[in-house]
């Protein structure tokens, strides 16, 4: 029991197992350092791309059995069981910062993410990370808080846009609603203006019928208006000159 914590037969089978994959990655990731050549670099990532891959399963098996024992396991022993699991997702995550890492030196942005459940989804995305190796539990806790912090910060950077291109909106709405308000007056004056001329070209031709024909008794009258008086002109005859 390397581990110093009291594990069943299986789970100390597969605490070995991933403990050989752990030196095994630290090993491959030193010799990474040597190879210059671009496309060698690339293979041997994958190369320990598979072999993180193999451990993760290796750690769900682990959280798996751990969980069938942990009725029959007093709770100090669980306690010390949930730890181990937990150093080694640590340790998984910080693998994989690093192979991020010298991805983005190979120019691949493709990027795995290693989800390993409550307490460890999260690969530590740091530029300067070290082996896991030379990294104590508090860097690792260090760089994921600072991680958890930008992610913060980019969430109230995105609620501060929201709420801005809600106030815009609202602006906006109230806008045309004040537009659309001003069109419908321009609107009824409108149609007051064309009942107005009409009526008034009415008038016109009611004052001009009353004109030629002002005894005409089928024109009506015009309100406002009183037909001409009639006049009556008397004929000079030689009537007219009698007594002179």
């Amino acid at each position: 029991m390397a581990s110093g914590v009291a594990m069943s037969a299986e789970l100390e089978q597969l605490d070995g197992e991933i403990q050989d994959i752990f030196r095994a990655l630290q090993n491959g990731f030193q010799k990474l350092d040597k190879i210059k050549d671009a496309n060698r670099q690339s293979k041997h990532l994958e190369e320990l791309t598979g072999q993180m891959r193999e451990c993760k399963r290796l750690i769900k098996e682990f959280d798996r059995v751990f969980k069938e024992e942990e009725s029959r396991n007093p709770p100090d022993v669980n306690k010390q069981l949930n730890e181990r699991k937990q150093s080694m997702i640590k340790e998984l995550n910080s693998y994989v910062a690093l192979r991020k890492t010298y991805q983005s030196s190979l120019g691949n942005k493709r990027v795995e993410l290693f989800d390993m459940g409550a307490g460890g989804s999260d690969a530590v995305p740091d530029d300067n990370v070290r082996l896991a190796s030379e990294m104590s539990n508090q860097e690792l806790i260090d760089a994921g808080r600072k991680k958890m912090d930008e992610t913060d910060q980019a969430i109230e950077r995105s609620k501060m846009v929201v709420e801005q291109t809600i106030d815009v909106g609202a602006q906006t709405a109230a806008n045309l609603k004040g537009q659309t308000e001003q069109m419908g007056r321009i609107v009824n004056e409108l149609d007051t203006i064309q009942f107005s001329i009409k009526k008034a070209s009415q008038l016109v031709k009611e004052i001009g019928r009353q004109i030629v024909h002002p005894n005409n008794k089928n024109i009506r009258d015009i309100p406002g208006l009183a037909p001409p008086a009639p006049t009556t002109r008397r004929l000079l005859s030689a009537e007219a000159f009698q007594g002179f």
